[in-house]
């Protein structure tokens, strides 16, 4: 494929396990932390964190904006928080991402992950759409400023 197909990124954060799992979980939160995800909302019937419930992403870089659609399908508060993610009305389901935490001394070892899953002929169409050329450098990117966010918020 050329691309990496999984990566992540791990941070110490200085909050308790489930104060951490509570803000990642809270999706209608994370354009507070995501540079690239700026609104996060349920889809009708689900108002909050299940295995099951779906909630639309919406995203930007750049110029170029594009929404899409996600289900989670591990949900256990203080530990993991995992979801794939998909694209269209057929539900192309175009990647996976996690985010996994571990109680140190201190706080909460956070570690967000993802597997690209497009297949080689969607990734020109993908870059049209999001304008990012090399996906697994821009989520490393992208994953670090996430989580720096995200403990700058819960540190304070």
């Amino acid at each position: 494929m050329g691309q990496e197909q999984t990566g992540s990124v791990t941070r110490d954060i200085g909050a308790d396990p489930m104060t951490v799992w509570a803000a990642i979980s809270d999706v209608t939160r994370m354009g507070e932390w995501s540079p690239e995800c700026h609104t996060c909302e349920w889809q009708e019937g689900h108002d909050g964190p299940a295995v099951g419930a779906r909630f639309d992403g919406h995203n930007r870089n750049g110029d170029k904006e594009w929404s899409t659609h996600a289900e989670i399908d591990r949900c256990e508060p203080g530990v993991a928080f995992h979801f794939k993610a998909m694209i269209g009305r057929s539900d192309f389901h175009f990647a996976n991402w996690r985010y996994d935490l571990e109680a140190i001394d201190g706080g909460t070892r956070v570690t967000e992950s993802w597997d690209d899953l497009r297949p080689e002929e969607s990734l020109e169409r993908s870059k049209e759409i999001s304008g990012v050329g090399d996906r697994s450098v821009h989520n490393k990117e992208t994953a670090s400023t996430t989580l720096e966010r995200l403990a700058a918020a819960l540190e304070r």
